[in-house]
């Protein structure tokens, strides 16, 4: 299956060449319909920019556009495959965010690794989008380049391998929790990865109430107190989670835990450290292509409730759960960044979106094709924004 969908995706990509087109709203058909889109009569809607800046989001295509951007340094399981081979997974990106939310998308390819190059670059053309949505950043510049850009600039800067995937796994997580008579502030997990994604999740969970996160990267527990070997980020990740101080190894800090999520490599939580953990746990097994655990073995022994981020198993813990809806409503308000109460907003929609009579172990959390979903997010990240003072005049 998976070889035949590689094929197929490639010979899909050489018929295409390139998945998006751009589209003209208007069209140009006689010489007054050329006067009104391009000169002469362009010059005034130009001239009402000058006099009011904030005419730009009335009268140019930046009110529903977000640009994709990348350096290709962490793109999906392949790694650091540059910015030129980073272009079909961007391109793909663009896609969804017209299909699911009706929002137009530009991929961008940025060829540079430094942190400050790569800020300026995208701060100079910032103008243009109502967002910024960034995309396949490694560890830990990500962070770093996300906060600059989100300091300069007053459009939403969002990293999406950081908090879309937390939004949309505290979601299945609180539904998960409930499905097993569990509270968010009562369970012990264990985070597997300590990058981009595991860092935000644990952070992410934390506002949501979490009160015992250990993190685990390829040394073992992030321990407060103990920090050689690790980097900036880590040591205040390390700060901030593990309150018990517990030291080890991923196989040996799971014992007891009542969930385990993992964003990290293949196969590396065992049959056996699921029978360690507390009667009927959670197990989020997320890394792609393959998880850390199949479905089948931690349900062998033992999980009450599985989850991955595949489409060919129940329960996918999928981006695009996310981020279609959250710029949708944050465009919608013209938000000038998306906050932590935006985000809890929208995985408070998610999971809402399964009601107690469907909750079941093989359905925490919606399909990305339920028609549902996007409006829904897009409802509350934009309520939230008001809320927060974090909106603009918007619709």
């Amino acid at each position: 299956m998976a070889e035949d969908i590689f094929g197929r995706s490639l010979e899909m990509h050489k018929m295409l060449k390139g998945k998006l087109s751009v589209e003209c709203r208007r069209e140009i058909d006689s010489m007054e319909d050329l006067a009104l889109v391009y000169t002469p009569g362009v010059a005034e809607p130009c001239r009402e920019i000058e006099r009011a800046p904030e005419a730009l989001w009335d009268l140019t295509i930046k009110n529903n556009l977000v640009a994709v951007i990348t350096d290709g340094s962490a793109v999906l399981g392949l790694g650091d495959i540059g910015p030129a081979a980073s272009m079909p997974v961007m391109e793909g990106k663009s896609c969804l965010f017209k299909k699911f939310a009706g929002i137009d998308s530009i991929p961008i390819a940025v060829s540079t690794k430094d942190v400050d190059d790569f800020v300026d670059t995208v701060a100079k053309i910032s103008v243009s989008f109502g967002g910024i949505n960034l995309e396949d950043i490694s560890a830990p510049r990500c962070f770093e380049i996300e906060r600059k850009l989100q300091e300069r600039l007053d459009i939403p800067v969002f990293h999406d391998d950081q908090h879309g995937t937390a939004v949309i796994a505290l979601a299945a997580y609180m539904n998960a929790l409930k499905l097993t008579g569990r509270t968010i502030e009562g369970a012990r997990l264990v985070i597997n990865g300590a990058g981009a994604a595991g860092s935000s999740i644990a952070r992410y969970f934390l506002s949501a109430g979490a009160k015992d996160i250990i993190v685990c990267d390829i040394n073992g527990a992030l321990c407060p107190g103990h920090t050689e070997g690790m980097t900036k980020a880590q040591e205040e990740l390390a700060s901030i989670t593990n309150p018990s101080k517990a030291k080890g190894t991923l196989s040996e800090v799971i014992k007891g835990a009542d969930a385990f999520l993992g964003v990290s490599r293949p196969g590396l939580l065992t049959g056996e450290m699921v029978r360690s953990m507390a009667k009927d746990p959670i197990i989020f097994a997320m890394a792609n292509p393959t998880p850390e655990i199949f479905p089948a073995e931690a349900l062998d022994a033992g999980a009450a409730v599985v989850a991955t981020g595949r489409s060919d198993f129940p329960n996918q813990v999928n981006n695009c759960l996310g981020f279609p809806g959250i710029f949708r409503g944050a465009l919608d308000v013209r938000a000038k960044k998306i906050n932590e109460e935006m985000k809890l907003a929208a995985s408070g929609a998610l999971a809402s979106l399964v009601g107690d009579e469907e909750l079941s172990s093989s359905y925490i959390i919606p399909s990305p094709l339920d028609p549902r979903v996007v409006p829904a997010v897009a409802k509350a990240v934009a309520e939230a924004a008001r809320r927060t003072g974090a909106a603009g005049k918007g619709r």
